[in-house]
């Protein structure tokens, strides 16, 4: 190939105004992957995405289906030879909407301070679509691509992706690949790229406190029998401190699993504003921790929902039993068969009043995930970053979960996978007002222009 990037890159430039046409065009569809009555709009998107890419000049652009599955769209270019073949990941499904309250039409895309409103605009449309309009500008300026490319795009990525696997297994050739980008990830900041080394991985634990056969009159009984309200805030409230840090020494992650003081810009600012928190609250204390470590090397517990009476339920009565569901969030390099340890002995130790304790843990492995990126691939990406944000990529952590990621972890550890995306910290990713900041969508799309070129110029295989 004898065109180099820069003219590529003018090209890419000179259609943004396209991209975010084309995104838009893509967030009109509803495609929620977790309504079964969404599933329609899923396969209307997948089969617009499939026809655009032919449109587009890759080849072998098709739908795979299987049985149970919401489909996977694939596509390739394969004309390099002697090239690496780099696999593009990304996902089309989107986060319900229901019971949020939006400035804007969710799924009316709306340009605000140059923020782009939509529900999916970030996660993952924008993702995948700046991958889109890289590819575009190379075959329309070149006539060819500088790296062989895979593209594969899920249907079922905000359900936990619970068939990947199964398509992996089904379609191994549509997988193989010397490197991997996976792009559905954070950006520390609007100026600052983020490459994702690590994530939290998820649990799911029921606490049950019990102590009658029937609800019974409060007035009546009250004061000599056990409350099991009162016992399962006593109990759960026993896991934090005062500071809502985890109390149990065995919940945190020791001083050898720390990593270094990263260089994350997560000012007391940033996480008012990003966290939504209300006027006057702050976050909690680091306590000598930076606030990456709580937030992505730390485990962490939240309440998800409980069986304390509601108003429109309420009555004069002490209740048979009560119980609540815990999310925890569990650290890279933490044992879950530890932390469920812990947090059960905590929970059950002593119960409140007399009152019967028990904790049962939904089925599946946690899926954290902890990367070391090393090798000529991140330095061919670092390259392209710095070209088109002007500065390298900072590694850093996600707090959440994502399945896909241990499972492409698991099954293609030994391969480069590089963790890229157009979060930043005001997207607000799962909740109302989901947006993507434009600049952040152009030079992610000249990010992967100069990425492709940097990929390319490595041995296959390297």
């Amino acid at each position: 190939m004898k065109t180099d990037s820069a003219p590529v890159a003018a090209r890419a430039s000179a259609a943004f105004n396209d991209a975010v046409a084309a995104l838009s065009n893509y967030l009109r569809i509803p495609a929620i992957s977790c309504d079964v009555e969404r599933a329609g709009d899923v396969r209307r998107l997948a089969a617009q995405v499939c026809a655009d890419l032919a449109a587009l000049g890759l080849d072998r652009c098709r739908i795979h289906e299987l049985d149970g599955a919401l489909p996977i769209v694939a596509a390739e270019w394969l004309r390099a030879p002697g090239k690496p073949t780099v696999l593009i990941y990304g996902h089309m499904d989107l986060q319900p909407v229901k019971g949020e309250i939006w400035a804007s039409p969710p799924h009316e895309p709306t340009i605000r301070d140059n923020r782009l409103y939509a529900r999916g605009a970030a996660d993952d449309m924008g993702g995948w679509v700046s991958h889109l309009f890289a590819l575009k500008a190379w075959l329309e300026v070149a006539g060819e691509l500088p790296c062989n490319i895979k593209l594969i795009l899920e249907s079922e990525e905000e359900i936990g992706s619970p068939n990947l696997e199964r398509f992996m297994d089904a379609y191994p050739d549509v997988f193989a690949a010397d490197a991997m980008v996976l792009t559905d990830c954070e950006n520390p900041s609007t100026s600052i790229p983020g490459l994702t080394t690590s994530l939290r991985g998820i649990l799911e634990a029921t606490v049950t406190v019990s102590a009658l056969t029937a609800d019974i009159h409060s007035g009546l009984w009250g004061g000599m029998v056990p409350d099991v309200s009162t016992g399962l805030m006593t109990v759960i409230a026993r896991l934090v401190d005062e500071n809502g840090r985890l109390r149990d020494p065995r919940m945190q992650v020791p001083e050898s699993w720390q990593g270094p003081a990263w260089d994350v810009p997560l000012t007391v600012e940033v996480i008012r504003e990003g966290a939504h928190l209300a006027h006057g609250i702050n976050p909690l204390p680091t306590c000598g921790h930076p606030p990456a470590e709580h937030l992505w090397r730390q485990p962490a517990i939240t309440v998800l929902t409980t069986t304390l009476p509601t108003a429109e339920r309420k009555k004069n009565a002490l209740r048979q039993s009560a119980s609540a569901i815990l999310s925890v969030r569990v650290a890279p390099g933490q044992a879950d068969a530890d932390i469920k340890a812990s947090i059960t002995d905590v929970l059950t130790a002593n119960p409140p009043g007399g009152a019967k304790v028990e904790v049962t843990w939904a089925p599946g492995e946690s899926g954290a995930w902890l990367y070391t990126p090393k090798g000529p691939a991140f330095e061919a990406a670092d390259r392209a970053y710095v070209k088109a944000w002007g500065r390298p990529l900072l590694q850093v952590g996600v707090g959440g979960s994502i399945p896909f990621v241990a499972l492409f972890g698991r099954r293609f550890g030994d391969l480069p996978l590089i963790l890229n995306g157009v979060i930043d910290p005001l997207t607000t990713a799962h909740g109302p007002n989901e947006s993507l900041d434009l600049g952040v969508f152009a030079k992610a799309i000249l990010a992967n222009v100069y990425l492709y070129e940097e990929l390319g110029a490595l041995p296959s295989g390297s």
